[in-house]
């Protein structure tokens, strides 16, 4: 499960981009599955109760914990902090001492007279505080929503696990209203109504706590749509709190672009079924901040504004969701001991995430290029933003480290760059083997060989995943991994460039009316409010109409515009079209200025890549395979 966001802005305004356990003893006296329950019909305060009762066990003293990682988000999210009213009773009803070890787990003594647990799990959505994307809060597609007509049940966040248990089956029971849509890819086991018909109960099965953890749910007032893509069965579950968008209106893009990325990855093993969770946040104070999504192994549950519109959703729709669909090569069939055996409360990570986050993201970048989706000019242009990107984070670090050290700084803050340089990484080892293979091989290619000989149920040895590769491949890969993966030097891309004939000169691209080059033109002060920033000078559009650097943004076609509802103001803004009339009221060193005009498409200039004149026979080949397969 990898997080992809989509993209970030800055205090208070977001507008975004796996494993089983060991064998261990089992402390039960029976294999019983471990009985759990979300009462999603009784919800008080914001808190659904939750009840797990976990058979009789065998052993004096057990742990329960919830989960304080959980795998692909590379942060802390304790979920326990969620957790009130934290109870332990025994077989006859009476109340047993609990003693709350730290902020995930508890400890109950006398366990053989354990007969269940229950508590309140207070949901994330609506406390994500300004600014607190990642940090306060989990982020939003890993996050938990109880609404009154809507549930996002990433189930990792109600439902934990006993320390000696992980192995063991799970029996889950969710109640809710008769009238809620239900999507889950969990095996349904069973319905069943309540007397007065007003609530239904819903049975599933997971084999382990993995798949509690890997299986997602969506409750509510959904829009669904299920659809075949060859023979994957793919389920849209969409909430769109004012009937804004739909699951039919976005079945089309997501059709097509499954259907390329099918044809793309060829051969290799896929899922019979996916399944896709898109919540809609209204931007409001109490909505959901961090947009982009979670990927699980066979789902992705996705957050985004509302106020996109139906082409600027679907263009963040094919970004975000086919980097998640591309999980299933990696991590699911390809991946290490420490995702294999993943340790909720103590996690290590693994070394690769340039693999398992930055070729997904290089696939899900070269995929639409290989298949017509985009042009040749979008994909370089592309690149080109991952490049100035990764120039924006720390260039010079040694992305073994900082992988294998992800939740700890310095190395924390340069995560988002798996999708930056973690991505031209890819690009660089693909340009690499197709030049060494005369086009024959690339790291679509490696991946499946890399899938075949491990799969989903065999880890790799960390330590020894780059040797493997260098030796199921060519020596320029050693050298290339040595200096800038397991080494600190920076890329010089030219090289690489110059290889498939290209080269860098300087170009002008459309830009976005708030985002540009993969940055915003604007920031954010409490005691200011929203402002352009320099690069608004940047953008032609804005430049034409008398904008300024610390031009503080009033008011937009009439909605004053403040800290607490720029997430939802700017992703309007975000989704503009050339020809729209507009109103912006600015404030300018204490004086009202208003630019009121219709908007047309802005430029802005960047380094462009182009092909070479002059480029030789060899390169345009070795450029064609590398584009097309």
């Amino acid at each position: 499960m990898n997080t992809k966001i989509l993209f970030a802005f800055f205090a208070g305004a977001v507008l975004v981009g796996c494993g089983s356990t060991k064998n261990i003893s089992n402390d039960l006296a029976t294999s019983l599955p471990i009985e759990t329950s979300i009462n999603l019909s009784n919800i008080t305060n914001d808190k659904a109760p939750v009840t797990i009762n976990p058979g009789r066990f065998t052993v004096e003293t057990v742990t329960y914990r919830l989960p304080r990682v959980v795998q692909g988000t590379y942060s802390v999210s304790d979920f326990g902090k969620y957790v009130d009213n934290f109870k332990a009773y025994d077989y006859k009803g009476i109340e047993m001492v609990v003693n709350k070890v730290d902020t995930n787990s508890w400890t109950i003594a006398n366990a053989k007279e354990l007969d269940k647990i229950t508590y309140l799990v207070n949901d994330t959505y609506d406390i994500e505080t300004t600014g607190g994307i990642g940090k306060d809060t989990p982020f939003s597609p890993s996050g938990t929503n109880l609404e009154p007509n809507n549930y996002v049940l990433n189930l990792y966040g109600f439902i934990g696990y006993f320390d000696s248990l992980k192995n063991n089956q799970y029996k889950l029971d969710v109640t809710a209203a008769s009238g809620f849509v239900r999507t889950s890819a969990l095996q349904n086991v069973s319905s069943k109504a309540s007397e007065d018909g007003k609530n239904e109960t819903t049975s599933y099965f997971a084999p382990r706590y993995f798949d509690i953890t890997d299986n997602p749910m969506m409750y509510g007032n959904l829009d669904v749509e299920e659809f075949q893509v060859g023979d994957i069965k793919i389920v849209l579950s969409v909430y769109s709190p004012n009937k804004v968008h739909s699951a039919a209106s976005l079945k089309k893009t997501i059709f097509k672009m499954m259907q390329a990325q099918k044809a793309y990855l060829g051969d290799i093993n896929v899922t019979p079924r996916y399944d896709i969770y898109l919540y809609l946040s209204e931007g409001k104070e109490d909505s959901p901040k961090g947009f982009g999504a979670l990927e699980h192994h066979t789902s992705t549950v996705v957050v985004m504004p509302e106020a996109l519109d139906e082409a600027a959703l679907a263009e963040s729709m094919i970004d975000v969701v086919s980097h998640e669909f591309f999980h299933i090569v990696t991590p699911l069939s390809v991946h290490s001991e420490d995702i294999h055996y993943f340790d909720y409360n103590k996690p290590t990570f693994s070394k690769h995430l340039w693999m398992y986050e930055g070729v997904t993201e290089y696939f899900a970048t070269l995929f639409q290029v290989d298949q017509g989706l985009v042009g040749e000019k979008d994909f370089y242009n592309k690149i080109m933003e991952k490049i100035e990107g990764s120039k924006r984070l720390n260039d010079a670090m040694s992305f073994t480290i900082m992988s294998e050290n992800v939740l700890k700084a310095p190395y924390k803050d340069q995560y988002l760059n798996v999708y930056q340089k973690g991505a031209l990484i890819g690009m660089c080892v693909d340009i690499l083997m197709r030049e060494e293979s005369n086009g024959s091989r690339g790291i679509l290619s490696l991946m499946k060989e890399l899938s075949s000989k491990y799969g989903k149920n065999k880890p790799f040895e960390d330590d020894k995943l780059i040797d493997e590769i260098v030796a199921m491949t060519y020596p320029s890969l050693a050298e290339f991994f040595s200096a800038h993966v397991v080494g600190d030097i920076p890329i010089n891309y030219n090289t690489f460039f110059e290889k498939v004939g290209l080269e860098l000169g300087e170009g002008q691209i459309e830009a976005n009316y708030i985002l540009m080059n993969g940055a915003p033109i604007v920031s954010g002060a409490r005691d200011k409010g929203i402002f352009f920033i320099d690069s608004v000078l940047e953008n032609s559009f804005w430049k034409a109409q008398g904008a300024q650097p610390y031009d503080i943004i009033k008011a937009i076609d009439g909605e004053k515009v403040t800290l607490q509802n720029a997430n939802k103001i700017l992703g309007q803004v975000f989704g503009w079209k050339p020809g729209r009339d507009i109103e912006v009221k600015l404030e300018r060193a204490g004086k009202e200025v208003i630019i009121k005009t219709t908007t047309t498409q802005g430029y802005t200039t960047v380094k462009a890549l182009k092909q070479k004149e002059g480029a030789t026979d060899a390169q345009n080949t070795l450029r064609e395979a590398w584009l097309k397969g």
